[in-house]
């Protein structure tokens, strides 16, 4: 890159990085604002979506974001939602209610720490790109390194989540329908719905050029959430405890359909088995070890941080910090709420997929139905939101200093979903090999890399390698390492015993 074109560049918009109005010397921006790689090249700053075709690739700054602060917090909250909230009340049935709020109190602010860090260490540089940050500071292996982790880490996160939808999705419509479990129709098979459903949400909603644009879905998408929470705390006021399951309840019906004083004495007889219904503050058990990591990536959304700052409209680094405090502010809410109203509805007898529990009591309730599609919903409305930034990393690591192009752009997004649709038809069983993925890339996005790449980037004369800050992101580092080990340990620990229970997260 020429000066003479940096400086245009730069002050296209007359203002840098942060939004703030440029009082000073050329020569002080291109100083503070280029760095050489290792090679002695000057590394090119692109912002999240190339050029038009046929112009050179300029710098982020010459990006106008349009996206409002409303909906930057839709989409990273869309992004952070998962269906590991389904897992949370199993959690604190495990760990009880104070160790619960604890720990994920401690992962929320662990999480709000790591954006500050790629947001201090972006604004040094003035990059807004996961990749682009590995390559400041490790040049070619870190780039490499930050968008294997974010493909991997996305994709595995996809096929869950079309997973879900192929395996649920005939099951409510079965539901629906009350049709017989043996009905051969095409609507009553999952491969067929999760194609269909590609196709016809999903992809559409992937090719949109801007992440911004996807504000509204989140926006329905976090709504189907929210009705999920409060059925989840109004479901709490009508089950009592003990629960009946459903066959039980059945065969009193039918043996019982003209007596109603034998039902109130079926049910008198059950009282004795209440001595679970009562919530535990404290909880230590051979489960409570596996709650951990299930917790620590409850607040996934790193890939989507640094593309969202870049369509934020009056970016700044404080502006897009608060972005993401109010989203995971938000989603803490939500998850500590269906955590503790799932949790006060079944006590130990909550299962590990809390609606699942909900039908062992009446497969056919209106209500779970309904909330079972909500979640649905959900879960297929934040594909979009988890494709964009796979596909940034895939253009990043083949197609490097290109400008945008339309036919690059939904072939990579096509390509994907058909590839993501295979393994969920054809190769159920990978999930489990994307288990050990996540457990190794998300760590790594969460904690390690963020840590690191701070380190490196902010200048030694800034920050000296012994000062507080750098000495809290190396902690940070480390901690991100253990709960690599700790949950790697205990995916083998379920393969070697046949049991499921740390395969469960985002």
């Amino acid at each position: 890159m020429e000066p003479a074109q940096s400086e245009m560049s730069i002050l296209t918009n007359g203002k840098n990085d942060l939004g703030e109005d440029v009082g000073m010397p050329m020569k002080t921006l291109l100083e503070d604002d280029q760095y050489e790689d290792g090679e002695g090249n000057l590394a090119e700053s692109e912002e999240f979506l190339p050029c038009p075709e046929g112009k050179k690739p300029t710098r982020f700054t010459d990006f106008e974001g349009k996206t409002s602060f409303g909906m930057s917090v839709f989409n990273l909250g869309n992004a952070i939602m998962g269906s590991g909230i389904l897992g949370l009340a199993y959690a604190m049935a495990n760990t009880g209610i104070l160790l619960f709020m604890f720990l994920l109190s401690a992962v929320a602010a662990l999480s709000s720490y790591s954006i500050h860090l790629m947001l201090k260490a972006s604004g040094i540089v003035g990059i807004r790109a996961y990749e682009q940050l590995g390559f400041r500071a490790f040049g070619t292996p870190g780039k490499m390194a930050a968008g294997i982790a974010i493909t991997l880490q996305n994709i595995g996160a996809m096929s869950s989540y079309l997973y879900i939808v192929k395996s649920e999705f005939p099951l409510v419509i079965q539901a629906f329908l009350r049709a017989e479990p043996s009905t051969e129709v095409w609507y009553l098979n999952g491969n067929y719905l999760v194609v269909l459903v590609s196709a016809s949400i999903i992809l559409p909603l992937a090719l949109m050029k801007q992440l911004g644009y996807l504000g509204y879905t989140s926006g329905f998408s976090l709504t189907c959430m929210v009705f999920f929470l409060i059925s989840v705390i109004y479901k709490k006021f009508q089950i009592p405890c003990p629960f009946d399951d459903y066959s039980s309840n059945s065969t009193v019906v039918l043996l019982h359909s003209n007596s109603s004083e034998a039902s109130v004495g079926y049910r008198l007889g059950h009282v004795e088995d209440d001595s679970h219904c009562s919530p535990r503050m404290f909880t230590v058990n051979s489960q409570t070890a596996y709650t951990i990591p299930i917790l620590a990536f409850a607040f996934v959304c790193h890939p989507e941080v640094l593309p969202i700052y870049t369509e934020l409209r009056n970016p700044s680094k404080r502006r897009m910090q608060h972005v993401s405090n109010v989203s995971i502010l938000i989603m803490y809410t939500m998850y500590f709420l269906a955590a503790l109203f799932g949790y006060l509805t079944f006590y130990d007898k909550v299962e590990a997929e809390l609606l699942h529990t909900y039908s062992r009591i009446d497969p056919y309730d209106t209500l779970i139905l309904c909330v079972r599609v909500a979640v649905l919903t959900a879960v297929t409305l934040t594909v979009p939101i988890v494709l964009f930034p796979v596909r940034r990393a895939i253009q990043e690591m083949l197609f490097p200093n290109k400008c945008f192009n339309w036919l690059r752009h939904i072939s990579i997004a096509f390509i994907l979903l058909t590839f993501i649709n295979m393994l969920v038809i054809f190769a159920p069983d990978i999930l489990g090999i994307f288990g050990i993925i996540g457990a190794t890339s998300a760590p790594c996005l969460i904690f390690i890399f963020p840590a690191i790449f701070y380190i490196r980037i902010v200048p030694k004369d800034e920050e000296p390698m012994r000062s507080t800050p750098k000495i809290m992101a190396a902690c940070f580092a480390t901690l991100g390492f253990l709960f690599m080990v700790m949950s790697l340990s205990f995916i083998i620990i379920d393969w070697t015993t046949g049991s499921s229970n740390a395969s469960r997260g985002h």
